[in-house]
């Protein structure tokens, strides 16, 4: 008897795993197909776009204090800089550089369980001598500081 109640109990973990797994799998599914890339992405007029009003997104041209981040200092081309952020984000988990523009870079970075979806960007703006950012989930309401947390590890990065 004793043996049958611990393949029964090996037999529910065993279940609760799998069912655990193909939960993630859909969910990551789910999360893929209804977060496609934003339209507003890009520089236009000199600007990355705006945050929207959710606290999910940080941008150094944000007029407010919970998505403003300062600017990365552009010291030397605009070459060598997108070449040093193109380094960092390439060495950073689970980050594809979508966009490797002269000004310009766009990466997205997914999350480890769920793989939600960040836009990070990018614009070398040599006139003023800085680089702005611009960095916003997809989806959802807050991301924890996820965004202000990983500019703040790229422009560490960048400035040493």
């Amino acid at each position: 008897m004793r043996k049958k109640r611990k393949m029964n109990w090996i037999t529910i973990l065993v279940s609760i795993a799998v069912g655990i797994a193909v939960l993630i799998v859909l969910a990551r599914f789910f999360v893929q197909s209804s977060s496609p890339m934003p339209s507003v992405l890009g520089v236009r007029d000199g600007s990355l776009s705006a945050c929207p009003d959710s606290p999910n997104c940080v941008s150094t041209q944000g007029q407010d204090e919970i998505h403003q981040i300062e600017p990365l200092l552009l010291e030397g081309s605009e070459a060598e800089a997108r070449a040093r952020l193109i380094a960092i984000i390439e060495e950073m988990p689970r980050a594809t550089v979508i966009a490797n523009e002269p000004n310009y870079i766009h990466a997205e970075f997914r999350s480890f369980v769920w793989g939600f979806v960040d836009d990070v960007e990018f614009f070398i703006d040599e006139e003023q001598g800085i680089i702005h950012n611009r960095s916003a989930s997809r989806l959802g309401y807050s991301d924890l500081d996820v965004n202000r947390n990983r500019y703040e590890e790229i422009k560490a990065k960048f400035d040493s």
